[in-house]
């Protein structure tokens, strides 16, 4: 028995699921889930001391690698001055700085410890400066565990919210609408019945819990009209597309501004940090200088804040992300034409250094399409990778990275070996 088999098993005895986040525990993939000593560059080793290719990188945020040396410095650096004060630092207006100046659509912006708490902020937010109850999002988007976003679509275009977990009250959920992503007619047909009681529709521009899923031609800007003529707040959760896509996120990107934005992730560098930002208008309605209340005792931690701004200051590189997108897109046209090749049912959906391979032969362009995918055939995959020394997200509905450190030849042999392990399955 190795390690991290022995170290499962105590920590189911002291941690429920043995995880302190469920997607860690392997159960969309069985097996028992590798405990990590450390990580470098692009990779990461176990606690046996197997080495990996990591494509998890945090789930997003590592996108400068593993144990960086400037954040590592600045980390450092941070905490012989001490790690938390409970008073403003610097480091909070200097990060401010430089998410303003990234992001066209945020006059101010407030700072807090997670993305789940920069979501459910933004929500109450929403909220208290429209006075309307109800909230839109989008099936299969992920944004955060706060009650209100624990619901999914029933039956028929929209419908009230049935909560996915317990612990949420029923009334609770029927505050929020869920609807098809990339289906503008659906948002109207919302709003036109609706929109007196709508605060806000919050949706990832790219969603990346249903795996990477690209908005169809027109379908942001459309969104962007109607919460525009519907008077509905529009709230982007660019948690993991902020800064991972461009400096400015999916707003650069698709050159659409929203009227709230939720960060987190790349944001921090790997340290634990969220922020939510929009109009000056908007965010004046925040206690103290508003009636809406929010706050956190660790909210723009010294540590996470520094490594935050030694991380937007490295993309602020003028060919950062030029960079960055043409190995990961020289990876994709790889990954592209063994797929064509072999004739593999396999759809692989990627934006910038975001990817998903789906294991279903039809184009995903919402949550029921990618539920088409063969998760059993994505665990077959996932452990025959992790058995090459590729670690990959531990289920067929979530987003992988691409960091700047991956080098070419690295993605050129991880190449080989997925389209290898598809060909075998």
């Amino acid at each position: 028995m190795g390690h991290s088999e022995k170290l499962f098993q105590k920590a189911q005895t002291l941690i429920p699921g043995g995880v302190n986040s469920p997607v860690r525990a392997f159960r969309a993939v069985g097996g028992v889930p590798k405990f990590i000593r450390k990580g470098k560059g692009p990779f990461i080793w176990d606690v046996d001391g197997k080495r990996y290719l990591d494509f998890v990188m945090s789930w997003g945020p590592l996108i400068l690698g593993h144990s960086d040396l400037q954040v590592v410095r600045a980390v450092t650096k941070q905490a012989k001055l001490g790690t938390s004060y409970g008073a403003p630092t610097e480091n909070e207006v200097q990060l401010a700085e430089l998410i303003k100046a990234a992001f066209p659509s945020i006059e101010k912006v407030r700072l807090v410890s997670s993305g789940t708490e920069a979501v459910m902020s933004a929500i109450r937010l929403a909220r208290g400066v429209t006075r309307k109850e109800k909230i839109v999002k989008c099936d299969g988007g992920y944004h955060g565990h706060a009650d209100s976003l624990l619901v999914r679509a029933g039956s028929g275009v929209a419908t009230f919210g049935v909560a996915d977990s317990r612990g949420v009250p029923e009334e609770l959920a029927k505050l929020t609408f869920s609807i098809p992503y990339n289906d503008p007619e659906a948002l109207e047909r919302l709003f036109k019945n609706n929109a007196h009681e709508i605060a806000c529709f919050i949706l990832e521009p790219i969603p990346a819990n249903m795996g990477v899923v690209l908005p169809k031609k027109g379908y942001l800007e459309k969104v962007r009209a109607l919460t525009k003529r519907f008077d509905v707040i529009l709230i982007f959760d660019e948690v993991i597309t902020g800064f991972r896509l461009a400096l400015g996120g999916a707003q650069e990107k698709f050159g659409i501004h929203a009227d709230l934005t939720c960060l987190g992730k790349v944001l921090g560098g790997g340290l634990p940090i969220g922020a939510f930002g929009g109009r000056k208008k908007l965010m004046d309605h925040l206690a103290p200088e508003g009636p809406v209340y929010q706050a956190g005792t660790l909210s723009g931690n010294p540590i996470a804040t520094a490594a935050g701004i030694a991380t937007l200051k490295r993309l602020r590189n003028p060919n950062f992300y030029k960079e960055l997108d043409s190995k990961s897109e020289r990876f994709y046209e790889f990954l592209d034409s063994e797929i064509k090749t072999y004739s593999l049912p396999i759809t692989l959906n990627r934006i910038g250094s975001c990817f998903t391979l789906f294991f279903s032969g039809v184009p995903v362009t919402d949550f029921r399409t990618a539920k088409h995918s063969n998760a059993k055939r994505y665990a077959e995959y996932f452990h025959k990778l992790l058995a090459a020394g590729i670690y990959t997200a531990p289920s067929q509905f979530e987003a992988n990275f691409i960091s700047i450190v991956h080098k070419s030849s690295d993605l050129n042999q991880a190449g080989k070996m997925i389209s290898k392990t598809i060909r075998m399955l």
